[in-house]
Protein backbone atom coordinates (compact mmCIF):
# COMPACT_ATOMS: atom_id res chain seq x y z
CA UNK A 1 0.00 0.00 0.00
CA UNK A 2 1.27 3.35 -0.47
CA UNK A 3 2.64 5.59 2.20
CA UNK A 4 2.75 2.41 4.54
CA UNK A 5 6.54 2.19 4.01
CA UNK A 6 5.72 -1.47 2.47
CA UNK A 7 7.84 -2.59 -0.16
CA UNK A 8 5.80 -4.23 -3.10
CA UNK A 9 5.80 -7.77 -3.55
CA UNK A 10 8.19 -9.27 -6.02
CA UNK A 11 6.96 -11.77 -8.41
CA UNK A 12 9.49 -13.26 -11.26
CA UNK A 13 7.94 -15.37 -13.90
CA UNK A 14 11.03 -17.47 -16.07
CA UNK A 15 9.74 -19.16 -19.35
CA UNK A 16 10.77 -19.26 -22.92
CA UNK A 17 6.94 -19.65 -24.04
CA UNK A 18 5.64 -16.19 -25.13
CA UNK A 19 1.59 -16.62 -25.12
CA UNK A 20 1.37 -17.82 -21.53
CA UNK A 21 4.04 -15.21 -20.02
CA UNK A 22 2.16 -12.46 -22.02
CA UNK A 23 -1.13 -13.42 -20.56
CA UNK A 24 -0.33 -14.28 -17.04
CA UNK A 25 1.52 -10.68 -17.39
CA UNK A 26 -1.48 -9.34 -18.24
CA UNK A 27 -3.49 -10.86 -15.93
CA UNK A 28 -1.12 -9.62 -13.17
CA UNK A 29 -0.77 -5.93 -14.27
CA UNK A 30 -4.63 -5.88 -14.52
CA UNK A 31 -5.17 -7.43 -10.93
CA UNK A 32 -2.35 -6.02 -9.04
CA UNK A 33 -1.41 -2.57 -11.05
CA UNK A 34 0.79 -0.80 -9.24
CA UNK A 35 1.00 -3.20 -6.31
CA UNK A 36 3.75 -5.23 -7.36
CA UNK A 37 6.71 -5.94 -8.93
CA UNK A 38 6.67 -7.79 -12.15
CA UNK A 39 9.84 -9.05 -13.33
CA UNK A 40 9.69 -11.30 -16.81
CA UNK A 41 12.68 -13.38 -17.92
CA UNK A 42 12.89 -15.73 -21.28
CA UNK A 43 16.39 -15.87 -21.48
CA UNK A 44 17.55 -19.13 -19.33
CA UNK A 45 21.33 -18.07 -19.49
CA UNK A 46 20.07 -14.29 -18.14
CA UNK A 47 18.20 -16.82 -15.51
CA UNK A 48 21.27 -18.74 -14.39
CA UNK A 49 23.58 -15.67 -14.05
CA UNK A 50 20.95 -13.89 -11.91
CA UNK A 51 20.22 -16.79 -9.53
CA UNK A 52 23.79 -17.37 -9.07
CA UNK A 53 23.60 -14.89 -6.69
CA UNK A 54 20.79 -14.84 -3.37
CA UNK A 55 17.44 -13.61 -4.87
CA UNK A 56 14.41 -12.67 -2.81
CA UNK A 57 11.24 -12.71 -4.23
CA UNK A 58 7.97 -13.39 -3.02
CA UNK A 59 6.70 -15.83 -6.16
CA UNK A 60 8.76 -17.53 -8.73
CA UNK A 61 6.19 -19.02 -11.45
CA UNK A 62 9.36 -21.12 -13.47
CA UNK A 63 9.38 -23.26 -16.10
CA UNK A 64 10.11 -27.23 -15.97
CA UNK A 65 12.74 -25.80 -18.41
CA UNK A 66 14.30 -23.60 -16.30
CA UNK A 67 13.98 -25.27 -12.65
CA UNK A 68 16.46 -26.87 -10.63
CA UNK A 69 16.64 -27.84 -7.11
CA UNK A 70 19.00 -24.61 -6.18
CA UNK A 71 16.00 -22.42 -6.78
CA UNK A 72 15.13 -23.85 -3.14
CA UNK A 73 18.02 -22.12 -1.67
CA UNK A 74 16.80 -18.94 -2.42
CA UNK A 75 14.78 -16.34 -0.36
CA UNK A 76 11.26 -17.25 -2.35
CA UNK A 77 8.44 -18.68 0.06
CA UNK A 78 5.91 -19.57 -3.17
CA UNK A 79 7.63 -21.39 -6.54
CA UNK A 80 5.13 -22.14 -8.80
CA UNK A 81 6.92 -24.87 -11.55
CA UNK A 82 4.82 -25.12 -15.14
CA UNK A 83 4.57 -28.19 -15.66
CA UNK A 84 3.90 -30.05 -19.58
CA UNK A 85 2.58 -33.06 -17.99
CA UNK A 86 1.14 -32.23 -14.87
CA UNK A 87 1.46 -34.14 -11.53
CA UNK A 88 -1.36 -33.97 -8.96
CA UNK A 89 0.51 -32.16 -5.54
CA UNK A 90 3.30 -30.58 -4.62
CA UNK A 91 6.57 -31.41 -4.10
CA UNK A 92 8.38 -32.48 -0.76
CA UNK A 93 8.82 -29.12 -0.30
CA UNK A 94 6.18 -27.37 0.97
CA UNK A 95 6.86 -23.57 -0.82
CA UNK A 96 7.35 -25.34 -4.24
CA UNK A 97 3.74 -26.24 -5.98
CA UNK A 98 3.36 -27.67 -9.27
CA UNK A 99 1.36 -26.35 -12.33
CA UNK A 100 -0.57 -27.29 -15.34
CA UNK A 101 1.78 -24.98 -18.03
CA UNK A 102 -1.77 -26.15 -20.31
CA UNK A 103 -4.47 -25.11 -18.60
CA UNK A 104 -6.72 -22.42 -18.48
CA UNK A 105 -4.87 -18.72 -17.37
CA UNK A 106 -7.87 -18.12 -15.34
CA UNK A 107 -6.90 -21.67 -13.53
CA UNK A 108 -3.40 -20.57 -13.30
CA UNK A 109 -3.80 -17.37 -11.82
CA UNK A 110 -6.18 -18.45 -9.26
CA UNK A 111 -4.05 -20.37 -8.22
CA UNK A 112 -1.58 -18.98 -8.04
CA UNK A 113 -2.70 -16.03 -6.37
CA UNK A 114 -5.23 -18.09 -3.64
CA UNK A 115 -1.89 -19.98 -2.08
CA UNK A 116 0.27 -16.97 -2.34
CA UNK A 117 -2.21 -14.53 -0.71
CA UNK A 118 0.31 -14.12 2.22
CA UNK A 119 2.89 -12.34 -0.31
CA UNK A 120 0.40 -10.23 -2.65
CA UNK A 121 -1.66 -8.41 0.83
CA UNK A 122 -4.75 -10.32 0.11
CA UNK A 123 -5.89 -11.30 3.60
CA UNK A 124 -7.45 -7.30 4.72
CA UNK A 125 -10.01 -7.09 2.91
CA UNK A 126 -12.77 -9.69 4.23
CA UNK A 127 -15.32 -10.28 1.18
CA UNK A 128 -19.04 -9.98 1.89
CA UNK A 129 -20.90 -12.85 1.80
CA UNK A 130 -22.14 -13.28 -2.02
CA UNK A 131 -25.91 -15.04 -2.46
CA UNK A 132 -25.78 -17.38 -5.91
CA UNK A 133 -29.03 -18.33 -7.04
CA UNK A 134 -29.78 -21.39 -8.99
CA UNK A 135 -32.69 -21.71 -11.08
CA UNK A 136 -33.91 -23.39 -14.18
CA UNK A 137 -37.20 -22.55 -16.44
CA UNK A 138 -37.83 -26.56 -16.43
CA UNK A 139 -37.20 -29.83 -14.57
CA UNK A 140 -34.31 -32.68 -15.61
CA UNK A 141 -31.49 -29.55 -16.34
CA UNK A 142 -29.29 -31.23 -13.49
CA UNK A 143 -29.32 -27.92 -11.84
CA UNK A 144 -28.56 -29.55 -8.56
CA UNK A 145 -25.80 -31.45 -9.88
CA UNK A 146 -24.03 -28.35 -11.59
CA UNK A 147 -25.13 -26.38 -8.19
CA UNK A 148 -23.00 -28.64 -5.77
CA UNK A 149 -20.68 -29.47 -8.24
CA UNK A 150 -19.79 -25.91 -8.33
CA UNK A 151 -20.05 -25.49 -4.13
CA UNK A 152 -17.34 -28.24 -4.65
CA UNK A 153 -15.32 -26.25 -7.08
CA UNK A 154 -15.79 -22.82 -4.61
CA UNK A 155 -14.70 -25.02 -1.94
CA UNK A 156 -11.63 -26.72 -3.38
CA UNK A 157 -10.73 -22.52 -4.08
CA UNK A 158 -10.41 -22.09 -0.01
CA UNK A 159 -14.21 -20.66 -0.35
CA UNK A 160 -16.45 -20.83 2.70
CA UNK A 161 -19.55 -22.30 0.81
CA UNK A 162 -22.84 -22.79 2.12
CA UNK A 163 -25.12 -24.56 0.11
CA UNK A 164 -29.30 -24.40 0.80
CA UNK A 165 -31.74 -26.61 -1.00
CA UNK A 166 -34.79 -24.86 -1.72
CA UNK A 167 -37.02 -27.66 -3.31
CA UNK A 168 -40.42 -28.31 -1.68
CA UNK A 169 -39.74 -31.91 -1.51
CA UNK A 170 -35.94 -32.36 -1.84
CA UNK A 171 -34.47 -35.10 -3.20
CA UNK A 172 -30.67 -33.98 -3.37
CA UNK A 173 -29.64 -35.95 -0.67
CA UNK A 174 -28.61 -38.70 -2.68
CA UNK A 175 -25.24 -36.94 -4.12
CA UNK A 176 -24.34 -37.27 -0.41
CA UNK A 177 -21.92 -39.67 1.81
CA UNK A 178 -24.79 -38.31 4.76
CA UNK A 179 -28.27 -38.58 3.08
CA UNK A 180 -29.97 -38.84 6.69
CA UNK A 181 -32.60 -35.69 6.96
CA UNK A 182 -33.28 -33.32 10.24
CA UNK A 183 -34.66 -35.47 12.98
CA UNK A 184 -34.51 -33.34 15.67
CA UNK A 185 -38.52 -32.28 16.11
CA UNK A 186 -37.11 -29.00 17.94
CA UNK A 187 -35.74 -27.84 14.82
CA UNK A 188 -38.88 -27.96 13.03
CA UNK A 189 -41.02 -26.17 16.07
CA UNK A 190 -38.50 -23.37 15.25
CA UNK A 191 -39.09 -22.90 11.28
CA UNK A 192 -42.81 -23.41 11.96
CA UNK A 193 -42.58 -20.10 14.05
CA UNK A 194 -39.66 -18.88 11.99
CA UNK A 195 -38.01 -15.82 12.54
CA UNK A 196 -35.59 -13.30 10.67
CA UNK A 197 -33.05 -14.65 12.97
CA UNK A 198 -33.60 -18.35 12.36
CA UNK A 199 -29.50 -19.16 11.25
CA UNK A 200 -28.55 -19.27 14.63
CA UNK A 201 -30.99 -21.67 15.56
CA UNK A 202 -30.30 -24.24 13.50
CA UNK A 203 -26.92 -24.11 12.78
CA UNK A 204 -25.72 -26.75 15.15
CA UNK A 205 -27.30 -29.32 12.93
CA UNK A 206 -25.50 -28.08 9.56
CA UNK A 207 -23.25 -30.66 8.24
CA UNK A 208 -20.19 -30.54 5.78
CA UNK A 209 -18.75 -32.62 3.32
CA UNK A 210 -16.41 -30.44 1.41
CA UNK A 211 -19.16 -27.32 1.95
CA UNK A 212 -21.14 -26.70 4.29
CA UNK A 213 -25.17 -27.46 3.33
CA UNK A 214 -28.51 -27.58 5.95
CA UNK A 215 -29.61 -31.25 5.49
CA UNK A 216 -32.26 -32.15 4.17
CA UNK A 217 -36.25 -32.30 5.61
CA UNK A 218 -37.56 -35.49 6.58
CA UNK A 219 -40.51 -34.17 4.28
CA UNK A 220 -42.00 -31.91 1.98
CA UNK A 221 -42.27 -28.33 3.00
CA UNK A 222 -46.44 -28.70 2.89
CA UNK A 223 -46.41 -31.68 4.91
CA UNK A 224 -44.73 -30.26 7.38
CA UNK A 225 -46.68 -27.34 7.33
CA UNK A 226 -43.90 -24.88 6.50
CA UNK A 227 -44.02 -21.70 4.17
CA UNK A 228 -41.62 -21.41 1.54
CA UNK A 229 -40.44 -18.27 2.87
CA UNK A 230 -38.39 -19.58 5.35
CA UNK A 231 -35.58 -20.40 2.64
CA UNK A 232 -35.42 -16.34 2.06
CA UNK A 233 -35.24 -16.28 6.08
CA UNK A 234 -32.67 -18.60 6.25
CA UNK A 235 -30.48 -16.92 3.32
CA UNK A 236 -29.97 -13.63 4.94
CA UNK A 237 -29.91 -14.81 8.44
CA UNK A 238 -27.10 -16.93 7.45
CA UNK A 239 -25.80 -14.13 5.22
CA UNK A 240 -25.61 -11.99 8.19
CA UNK A 241 -24.02 -13.85 10.16
CA UNK A 242 -20.54 -13.40 8.05
CA UNK A 243 -19.97 -17.42 7.96
CA UNK A 244 -19.44 -18.11 4.71
CA UNK A 245 -18.07 -16.31 1.45
CA UNK A 246 -20.73 -17.66 -0.63
CA UNK A 247 -24.71 -18.80 0.36
CA UNK A 248 -25.47 -21.39 -2.46
CA UNK A 249 -29.31 -21.56 -3.35
CA UNK A 250 -30.72 -24.22 -5.18
CA UNK A 251 -34.69 -23.76 -5.99
CA UNK A 252 -37.17 -25.54 -7.67
CA UNK A 253 -38.69 -24.68 -11.18
CA UNK A 254 -41.59 -23.25 -10.11
CA UNK A 255 -42.07 -19.28 -10.71
CA UNK A 256 -44.05 -17.79 -8.35
CA UNK A 257 -44.42 -14.33 -5.91
CA UNK A 258 -41.45 -16.04 -3.66
CA UNK A 259 -38.81 -17.38 -6.28
CA UNK A 260 -38.88 -13.91 -7.50
CA UNK A 261 -38.08 -12.57 -4.06
CA UNK A 262 -35.13 -14.94 -4.05
CA UNK A 263 -34.12 -13.27 -7.62
CA UNK A 264 -33.93 -10.38 -5.87
CA UNK A 265 -31.96 -10.81 -3.12
CA UNK A 266 -29.61 -12.89 -4.85
CA UNK A 267 -26.27 -10.96 -6.04
CA UNK A 268 -25.85 -13.77 -8.84
CA UNK A 269 -28.68 -15.44 -10.46
CA UNK A 270 -27.26 -18.96 -12.31
CA UNK A 271 -29.97 -20.33 -14.82
CA UNK A 272 -29.31 -23.79 -16.10
CA UNK A 273 -30.60 -25.08 -19.14
CA UNK A 274 -29.94 -28.26 -21.95
CA UNK A 275 -29.12 -28.17 -25.65
CA UNK A 276 -32.79 -29.92 -26.34
CA UNK A 277 -35.56 -27.38 -27.53
CA UNK A 278 -38.14 -27.55 -24.71
CA UNK A 279 -35.86 -26.29 -22.34
CA UNK A 280 -34.44 -23.92 -24.67
CA UNK A 281 -37.81 -22.68 -25.14
CA UNK A 282 -38.53 -22.80 -21.53
CA UNK A 283 -35.76 -20.40 -20.94
CA UNK A 284 -36.58 -18.16 -23.61
CA UNK A 285 -39.87 -17.46 -22.11
CA UNK A 286 -38.83 -17.51 -18.38
CA UNK A 287 -35.91 -14.43 -19.64
CA UNK A 288 -38.66 -12.60 -21.21
CA UNK A 289 -40.36 -12.50 -17.35
CA UNK A 290 -37.82 -11.45 -15.31
CA UNK A 291 -36.78 -8.01 -15.55
CA UNK A 292 -33.11 -7.01 -16.41
CA UNK A 293 -32.01 -10.95 -17.00
CA UNK A 294 -29.57 -9.22 -19.87
CA UNK A 295 -27.35 -7.76 -16.72
CA UNK A 296 -24.41 -9.75 -14.92
CA UNK A 297 -26.18 -10.67 -12.42
CA UNK A 298 -27.48 -13.24 -14.90
CA UNK A 299 -25.35 -16.20 -15.79
CA UNK A 300 -26.32 -19.05 -18.04
CA UNK A 301 -25.24 -22.66 -18.44
CA UNK A 302 -25.82 -25.59 -20.75
CA UNK A 303 -25.37 -28.61 -18.40
CA UNK A 304 -25.56 -32.39 -19.99
CA UNK A 305 -24.08 -31.20 -23.50
CA UNK A 306 -22.70 -33.08 -26.80
CA UNK A 307 -21.60 -32.06 -29.28
CA UNK A 308 -22.50 -35.00 -31.19
CA UNK A 309 -26.46 -34.10 -30.52
CA UNK A 310 -28.54 -31.18 -32.17
CA UNK A 311 -28.81 -28.33 -30.43
CA UNK A 312 -31.40 -26.23 -30.18
CA UNK A 313 -29.48 -23.22 -28.87
CA UNK A 314 -27.72 -23.16 -32.67
CA UNK A 315 -30.94 -23.10 -34.37
CA UNK A 316 -31.71 -20.63 -36.54
CA UNK A 317 -35.51 -20.70 -35.92
CA UNK A 318 -35.09 -19.96 -32.77
CA UNK A 319 -33.72 -16.09 -31.71
CA UNK A 320 -32.37 -16.89 -28.26
CA UNK A 321 -33.10 -14.25 -25.67
CA UNK A 322 -29.75 -15.03 -23.48
CA UNK A 323 -26.38 -16.19 -24.23
CA UNK A 324 -24.68 -18.92 -22.33
CA UNK A 325 -21.65 -18.70 -20.74
CA UNK A 326 -20.22 -22.02 -19.96
CA UNK A 327 -21.21 -25.51 -21.01
CA UNK A 328 -20.93 -28.63 -18.75
CA UNK A 329 -20.38 -31.73 -21.26
CA UNK A 330 -21.80 -34.73 -20.13
CA UNK A 331 -20.83 -36.62 -17.36
CA UNK A 332 -20.73 -40.86 -18.36
CA UNK A 333 -22.23 -42.49 -14.93
CA UNK A 334 -23.46 -39.28 -13.46
CA UNK A 335 -25.25 -40.94 -10.41
CA UNK A 336 -22.05 -42.82 -9.56
CA UNK A 337 -19.63 -39.82 -9.16
CA UNK A 338 -19.19 -37.85 -5.67
CA UNK A 339 -18.88 -34.39 -5.06
CA UNK A 340 -15.07 -34.57 -5.41
CA UNK A 341 -15.27 -35.64 -9.23
CA UNK A 342 -17.53 -32.95 -10.18
CA UNK A 343 -15.43 -30.39 -8.23
CA UNK A 344 -12.11 -31.69 -10.25
CA UNK A 345 -13.91 -31.24 -13.77
CA UNK A 346 -12.74 -27.80 -15.52
CA UNK A 347 -16.35 -27.35 -17.03
CA UNK A 348 -17.02 -27.41 -12.58
CA UNK A 349 -14.14 -25.20 -12.50
CA UNK A 350 -14.87 -22.08 -15.19
CA UNK A 351 -18.41 -21.72 -13.70
CA UNK A 352 -16.85 -21.14 -10.54
CA UNK A 353 -14.93 -18.57 -11.81
CA UNK A 354 -17.45 -17.00 -13.42
CA UNK A 355 -19.08 -16.80 -9.47
CA UNK A 356 -15.99 -15.54 -8.23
Amino acid sequence: KEGDGMPKPRIIIADTEEIIISALQLKFAKEFFEQIDLEVITDKDYFRKMFSIPQMAGILIISEEFYDQSIQRHNIPHIFIMKEQYQEGQTANLNVHYISKYTSIMDIFNEITIKSADVLNMKQEAQETQVVLFYSASGGTGKTMVSMGICASLAQQYKRVLYLNADRLQTFQHMLKNPSPITAADIYVKLSSVTSHIYPEVKHVIRKEMFSYLPPFKASLLSLGLDYSIYEKMVLSAKESGDYDYIVVDADVCFDEAKASLINIADKVVIVTTQDLPAVMATNLLVANITGSRTDKYIFICNNFSKEEASALLSSDIELGFTVSEYIERFPNCTYRNLGDFAREGCMKRAAFLIM
